[in-house]
């Protein structure tokens, strides 16, 4: 079994509008599907990739971008929120062991929210 190097969590909200700033991170043949806001910034799921806007530091100025082709998606999975539970996840497994989590906040849209990106997700993948 590969080793894991490392996990990133990113914290969902809830559906937005896509944000034009993040429209030039597209190809020409691809297309933004929905808009997702995060903790300090925003996320994109396009016919292609999951796109993610990570503002960091107490300004916010530096911003890494995280491009994840759903084509190199190995495993993923949906652990929904239980009674008790504030929240629930998607987990992504990429290659080199490397892990991506969706946190999505409990509302009264979260489940929403969770199916719909998972089954972009699913569909993505497994063609």
């Amino acid at each position: 079994m590969a080793e894991v190097l490392s996990t990133k969590i990113f914290t969902f909200y809830k559906q937005i509008e896509v944000p034009q700033n993040l429209m030039k991170f597209l190809n020409a043949d691809e297309r933004a599907l929905f808009g997702v806001k995060t903790f300090r910034d925003a996320a994109i799921f396009t016919d292609k990739k999951i796109l993610i806007c990570d503002k960091q530091g107490i300004t916010g100025k530096k911003v890494e971008y995280f491009a994840i082709p759903y084509s190199k998606i190995v495993t993923y999975s949906i652990e929904t929120a239980g009674n008790f539970d504030l929240d629930a996840e998607i987990k992504l497994t990429l290659p080199g062991g490397v892990n991506i989590e969706f946190q999505f906040i409990k509302d009264r849209n979260m489940d929403e929210l969770l199916f719909k990106v998972f089954n972009t997700i699913d569909n993505y993948v497994a063609r």
